[in-house]
Formats: C-alpha cells, sequence, structure tokens
C-alpha cells in the first residue's frame, strides 16, 4: 500500500552527505520502528549503522504512510524500505560495472564500499548513489538479500539521550520568544462558560499574561510557565460554568442488542451489511464477558508547540497520524492542507490515540490568537486522565455447542462504542468533529455518533472471529452509541476483549471436557505455525510449577487480526490472602515471521504483556455526575515495579516468511492467561475487568 502510493527510489531513501537518508511516513513511538528500518536498510546494502539516518517526519516532504497503528509499520514502511534499498543495490551494482567493468555477480557489497576481486580500487557507496537516478521507480519483484546472522541489532535510536536526560521530547521545545500556554478546562465535557469575572481579566493583564477565549474555549498563555499554570488554575475555580450532570449511567447495562443502533454479522473478520442470523436455541455453554472504560494512561501529558506567521500554520506534534490529523486541522482553520505543516516530534507513546491531537490543535487555537509567537502547550496530568479519548467498554457474549467435548458451533456478539474516533477526514465534517475543543468554540463543530467499522478485523470485531476449527459460527457486532465518554482506539483496539472471552471460554470447555489446556487447543487447531507455537510452549513450561497454595497457572493463545503474530502465552499468579494477584511469571512463545530485529520485537511483547497485565489487574476510568474521576495516578492505578513477573520469551524465527505486525500481539492473551491462571488458583471464573482484590472478594463472597 505504501510502495502503491510512493513509487520512486528518492522517497524513501536519499543521500544526506555521507549518510543515506531514510524517509518514512511512520512515526517512533517507542516501537523502535526507527531501528528496524535502520536495519533493513543495513542489511540490504551492508551499509554501517552510523551512515544510515531517519529524515524527520513531516507532512512538508514524508511519504504520507497514515496512521501509525494496527502493527503495521514493517509490513507496510518496512516493506517499501526493503524494496527500495535492494532497488538501490541493483542499481549501484549496475552503476559499478558501467564505471569500473566486470560482470554484476564480480562485485560485492561490504561495510559501504563496493568490491571487485583483482581491483584494488572499492567504490563508495554513497558517492556512486549521485549516479543514479532519483526518479528510478522502485522494483517491489527485485531480489532481496537473506539478513546476516552475524550482524548485531541496529541500536535503539535516541536511548543514549534518554538514558542521560538529554533526549528533546516535544515537551522540552524552545523557541525565541516562545509563550507557554494552558488550556482553562470546563467541569466535565458537556459544560459551557457562562461568564468570567473581569477583575480576573484584569489580574492577567496584570500580569503580562494573555487571555485567549473562543466560546467555551479559554486558553491562558505567557513567558513563564509556573505563573501560567497558577493562572489557569485561578481562572478555572473562579469562571461560572453552565454544567448539567454528567450521565452517570451502568454502562454494562447499556452494551446489550437492546441498545445496538448498529448490529452487523462478521464472516471471516469483515462486517457484512445483511440480517443478522438467530443465536443458537440450546447451546451447551454460554457466558459474558466484560471490560470497563481503560486510558492511555500515557506516562507524559500530550504537548504540543505551534507557530501562525499569518499564513501557514506550522505545528511540532507527537501524534501517530500527522497527516490525517492536518486535514482536519486545516479543516477547522479553512486553511488549505498546504498552509499547515505538521512535524513528529516525539512525546510520551501511548500506542493509540489519546491527547496528542487535541494538544496540537489547541497550541494551534492558541496560536492563531497571538501571531508569530511559538506556543508551547502542555496538558496536565489531570487533562490527560480526563479529557483524553478513552478506549471503549465492551461486552462479548459467546455460547457454544459441543459435540464429544469439542466446539462444533460458535456464537459470539460484540458490544461497544466506536473504536474510531481519531480526527480522520469524512463527511460532514468527522474529523474536525473528533477534536474535543471544536465542540466547545464560539462556532461548534458538534460531536457526532460513531459508525461501524466496514474494515476487515478492524474495530471491535478485532479478533471476534475464533482462531480455531470450529465447523459452524456465528460472529456478530453491535455498536452501541449514546454511552458516556468520547471513545477511540487503544492497543488492540477489540482484540482484547475478544481474546478475554474466547481463551477464557476454551480454559472453560477444557475443564469440562477433562484435558489439558494445551492438548485441548491444539485438538482444534490446524494452522502448523499455530500448533509449532503451543508444542514449544507445553515443552518449554513442562519443569515448571505452580502448585503451592494459592497458585494457578493460565494459557492462553491468539495471532493478532488472525494474520499477524502468534503468541502462546503461560503465566503463573499467586493469590495472596487479601485477594491480590501477584504475578510469578510469563513464558511466551512467537512467530512474528521473519524477524527484523530480535531486541525491539522482544520489548514488544514483553511490553504488550506488562500492558494487558495492567489492565487486567488494575485499570478502570470512574466518573460520577460531576464527571471524570480517576484523575491521578492513585484513582487510575496502573501496573507497578513490584507486581512484574519474570519473563522468558522465545521467538520462532520464520526467515523465508514475511515479517508480522507484533506490537499489539501479546496484550490479549496476557489479560487472558490471567484470568485463567486466576481461575487455576481460586476456582472461580471472573468476567469481568480488572480483576481487583474487591471484585475477587465480592465473587468469592456471591459463590
Amino acid at each position: 500500500m505504501s510502495l502503491k502510493a510512493h513509487p520512486l527510489l528518492r522517497d524513501w531513501l536519499r543521500r544526506d552527505g555521507d549518510r543515506l537518508q531514510i524517509r518514512t511516513g511512520k512515526v517512533d513511538i517507542g516501537q523502535r520502528i526507527s531501528s528496524a528500518l535502520v536495519q533493513i536498510v543495513r542489511d540490504e546494502l551492508h551499509l554501517p549503522s552510523d551512515r544510515i539516518a531517519l529524515a524527520p517526519v513531516t507532512t512538508a516532504d514524508s511519504p504520507d504512510e497514515g496512521i501509525t497503528s494496527g502493527s503495521n509499520s514493517v509490513e507496510q514502511s518496512g516493506h517499501a524500505i526493503r524494496c527500495a534499498a535492494a532497488t538501490l543495490r541493483r542499481a549501484l551494482i549496475a552503476a559499478a560495472v558501467d564505471r569500473s567493468g566486470g560482470d554484476p555477480e564480480d562485485w560485492t557489497l561490504d561495510d559501504g564500499l563496493l568490491r571487485r576481486p583483482g581491483s584494488n580500487d572499492p567504490l563508495d557507496l554513497l558517492d556512486l548513489m549521485d549516479s543514479i537516478d532519483a526518479d528510478l521507480a522502485v522494483d517491489p519483484k527485485v531480489a532481496k538479500l537473506t539478513a546476516r546472522d552475524t550482524a548485531p541489532s541496529a541500536p535503539m535510536l535516541g536511548l543514549a539521550e534518554m538514558v542521560r536526560g538529554t533526549f528533546t521530547f516535544v515537551h522540552d521545545l524552545d523557541a525565541p520568544g516562545m509563550l507557554h500556554a494552558r488550556v482553562i478546562r470546563p467541569p466535565h465535557a458537556h459544560a459551557r462558560l457562562r461568564s468570567i469575572p473581569e477583575d480576573e481579566i484584569s489580574a492577567l493583564d496584570d500580569k503580562g499574561l494573555r487571555l485567549v477565549r473562543d466560546g467555551s474555549f479559554l486558553a491562558v498563555a505567557g513567558p513563564r510557565e509556573w505563573p501560567v499554570i497558577r493562572a489557569a488554575e485561578r481562572l478555572a475555580r473562579a469562571c461560572d460554568w453552565d454544567a448539567p450532570d454528567f450521565p452517570n449511567i451502568d454502562v454494562f447495562e447499556k452494551l446489550t442488542r437492546d441498545n445496538a443502533s448498529t448490529r452487523l454479522p462478521v464472516d471471516k473478520g469483515q462486517p457484512l451489511e445483511e440480517p443478522v442470523p438467530d443465536p443458537p436455541d440450546a447451546p451447551d455453554y454460554t457466558a459474558r464477558f466484560e471490560k470497563p472504560y481503560l486510558m492511555h494512561a500515557a506516562l507524559g501529558p500530550s504537548a504540543a508547540m505551534a507557530v501562525w506567521d499569518g499564513e501557514t500554520l506550522d505545528i511540532k506534534t507527537h501524534s501517530q497520524g500527522i497527516y490525517p490529523l492536518r486535514i482536519s486541522i486545516s479543516d477547522s482553520f479553512g486553511l488549505s492542507e498546504d498552509k499547515v505543516v505538521l512535524t513528529h516530534v516525539p512525546g510520551s507513546g501511548c500506542y493509540g490515540h489519546n491527547g496528542a491531537d487535541d494538544a496540537a490543535f489547541e497550541a494551534a487555537l492558541v496560536a492563531r490568537a497571538i501571531p508569530d509567537t511559538p506556543i508551547l502547550l502542555k496538558w496536565t496530568r489531570a487533562e490527560e486522565h480526563g479529557w483524553e479519548p478513552f478506549a471503549p467498554a465492551m461486552a462479548v457474549e459467546v455460547a457454544a455447542t459441543l459435540e464429544q467435548g469439542r466446539v462444533a458451533s460458535w456464537s459470539a456478539e460484540a458490544f461497544s462504542d466506536t473504536h474510531r474516533g481519531r480526527p480522520r477526514p469524512g463527511p460532514n465534517r468527522v474529523g474536525p468533529s473528533r477534536l474535543v475543543s471544536n465542540r466547545h468554540l464560539a462556532d461548534p463543530i458538534p460531536a457526532q455518533p460513531g459508525t461501524p467499522n466496514m474494515n476487515r478485523e478492524g474495530g471491535m470485531h478485532r479478533n471476534l472471529d475464533p482462531i480455531y476449527t470450529f465447523a459452524e459460527r456465528r460472529l456478530v457486532k453491535n455498536l452501541v452509541t449514546g454511552l458516556p465518554h468520547r471513545t477511540s482506539a487503544l492497543r488492540c483496539l477489540g482484540a482484547v476483549a475478544n481474546v478475554f472471552a474466547l481463551e477464557s471460554s476454551m480454559d472453560d470447555l477444557a475443564i469440562a471436557a477433562g484435558e489439558d489446556p494445551i492438548a485441548y487447543r491444539l485438538a482444534q487447531l490446524d494452522d502448523p505455525r499455530a500448533i509449532a507455537v503451543l508444542e514449544t510452549l507445553r515443552d518449554r513450561i513442562a519443569d515448571l510449577s505452580a502448585t503451592a497454595e494459592g497458585q494457578g497457572r493460565g494459557i492462553a493463545y491468539a495471532q493478532y487480526k488472525n494474520a499477524m503474530t502468534r503468541v502462546g502465552l503461560c503465566i503463573d499468579v499467586t493469590v495472596t490472602d487479601l485477594a491480590e494477584v501477584k504475578l510469578d511469571r510469563a513464558v511466551m512463545v512467537a512467530d512474528a515471521g521473519r524477524v527484523v530485529d530480535l531486541a525491539g520485537l522482544i520489548a514488544q511483547l514483553e511490553g504488550g504483556v506488562i500492558q494487558g497485565a495492567s489492565w487486567a489487574l488494575c485499570e478502570e476510568v470512574q466518573w460520577d455526575r460531576d464527571g471524570v474521576t480517576s484523575l491521578d495516578w492513585d484513582s487510575y492505578p496502573v501496573l507497578r515495579f513490584d507486581n512484574l513477573p519474570t519473563m522468558d520469551v522465545h521467538v520462532l524465527d520464520q526467515p523465508t516468511e514475511r515479517p508480522l505486525g507484533a506490537g499489539e500481539a501479546s496484550p490479549g492473551p496476557t489479560v487472558a492467561a490471567i484470568a485463567n491462571a486466576v481461575h487455576d488458583a481460586m476456582g472461580m471464573r471472573l468476567r469481568r475487568l480488572p480483576f481487583t482484590a474487591d471484585a475477587i472478594m465480592q465473587a468469592a463472597a456471591n459463590a
């Protein structure tokens, strides 16, 4: 897809002085895509890593690769860049033959030099690149080189600076004449501004601070950050807001087919505009699983810098989708797209749609009001927790009929609000409507209800289709609108709830059949690579035990989107006398196809376990009639260092296969494996996340 949109060599690779510059539209949010792309080019051109650089990702000059999401970066950008590097290698060898003779097979690349036996005149790759036509088309069928087993992983770019504290994040940007800005938030999203006391406005003027107001959008700007923070806090207390009660409803009572605005059957991961089939009459097994609203919980709140020079908006942002965001911002301001330039600057990674896009737009709002002045706008922790788009709450209802203990037919219905709240362009200005401050302007762009995601394996139906060999399947997605919170994409989208439901059910069914959980799954798989993953997992845990009092073991398997990385996972837990779940050990086997960056792959898989465990044990958005109440790390706890399991990750390399996305492969199996481990330890099946001590004690009291 990326290569079709940008087919020329210069779209992906250019010479930049004494280094080869890689160009990509995918941004690095901690997933090490930068390192992977460097390694891909290094392996194709045998060029040292220190002679390879990455160009900044900017709408001014980078390939438009949409949003960095869905674990697609290596498959899309990596594939394009590999083809470009291999095309360049072939062209360089042809140029060497033209310049110095010999046959193409005589020339070899090594350490950035082209050499030919019998010649003492090696040719520098980058010098020779000047003779290559910049408009050369990339050949997607060009022969690729096999990665050298002895080549070390490319270093994580910027890691040394991060460790030393010298790395420049978007929050650290500085510019001459820059002003700091803070937004004054309403009590909650449905509140609107009535008035501001005149004496408070005068006080701002006396302190040399600027007030920006457009309808209910308020911001304070000034040259020093701390006075701006104090002024924003004071103004928020002084303003008079029209704040009706925030909807304080039981969301799970709404997540039913009776409240669904759209119901669609799903076939092989694809939603269909057809009638929904009836549920099974007399299933042998039924269960309902529930996941609450979740935050992205980025450790650094969102931020952005913007400058308006009277004609052009220049924005620095840690958004994962600078091209779609550019369209929505230009639409919001009535500017042509070429008058809005977004450049990615790293912030706190979140793997999803947090407040980064909103912060970029709000910085632009302040910059438009104060032209020719760089504006650095930062969110607070409470803003990040209270105003970012949440991952929607979900419910999954399953039913199965059995033959000799095996699943003969399977029914699964997913219920959720939209997972697509990013400011993508669309009809009726849907992109701008998803920027929260557009809803508070004097000329507002109101929110629009979600519409069904019809993409294969998209949104709530991601991994709804079981990977197993169930003969009959009834799969349904239910879009439920009118729920209280703004929602959007969080790592894995609907896959976490769907894998949680499927793999918990597989555990229940294995127990009912009196079978080992791995053997039960193997008997209903026909994919040789899936079987290899689970058989390897079985071998790696064969000598490990979890049989002491309060200990339990859970198994789970999933293939992300039924097409990407396969993960088999075993998690051992201990449930304490205080009903706290302690993670003892995690053993994982993964098949991600051809491995480009092993260290990065393992880091992604381990990070997915940590985030999935945090969702399973800790995280849940809380709110009341006054709005969101989980505004800090005490009211929205995340997994801490004192509950990290030991990890053993084994990767099955498949050097002749294509690389498979891995960034979202492990959280779903982690949630399910922990659920199964708690069941093994306690004999109780918990079907609503998170598994807090209170939830476990309540389940025990009701048992």
